[in-house]
């Protein structure tokens, strides 16, 4: 298939660029996402609405296997105010996603998570997301800052400069 764009055969243009780049190098950590049989869509590939779901887990997943998130009862959640996604490639289930994960800013009440998601089983990458959080009261739904534990943590995922 050749991109309308550019003129380049797509698979051609994926192949570069996972030869310029070390996916697996860009994003300080990774967690595995299974596909499932129902997220194949009439098209026979997975449904966009899956890529989201699986990055909205590695996020919130990380944060609570820090003990930064309770999701049940903590004073502060997370809130998804900005998201997108652009697609690289296709993927098929049984395919599993590895998605990376980085921060790309970290402000007082707000993060910008950015998510790199490849095909596990050949490093493909597939698509590039972004999330963007406000941590608000879980009562009042107000901006509230994010704690000293929850900063440190996410320290270890900057990117940059935040």
């Amino acid at each position: 298939m050749t991109d309308p764009v550019t003129g380049v055969a797509r698979e051609h243009a994926i192949d570069v660029l996972r030869l310029e780049v070390d996916v697996r190098d860009e994003y300080a950590h990774w967690a595995r996402v299974a596909t499932r049989w129902n997220d194949n869509d009439v098209y026979g590939h997975v449904n966009n609405t899956v890529h989201y779901a699986a990055m909205d887990t590695v996020i919130n997943g990380w944060m609570i296997e820090r003990g930064v998130l309770d999701i049940h009862g903590g004073d502060s959640i997370g809130l998804c105010v900005e998201s997108g996604c652009r697609y690289l490639a296709a993927v098929e289930y049984p395919d599993a996603l590895a998605v990376g994960l980085r921060i790309a800013k970290l402000g007082t009440s707000s993060v910008t998570w950015e998510a790199g998601l490849v095909r596990d089983r050949d490093d493909l990458p597939v698509a590039e997301g972004r999330f963007v959080h406000v941590f608000v009261d879980r009562v009042s739904r107000r901006p509230r800052p994010i704690d000293d534990a929850m900063r440190a943590a996410m320290a270890e995922l900057v990117v940059g400069t935040s």
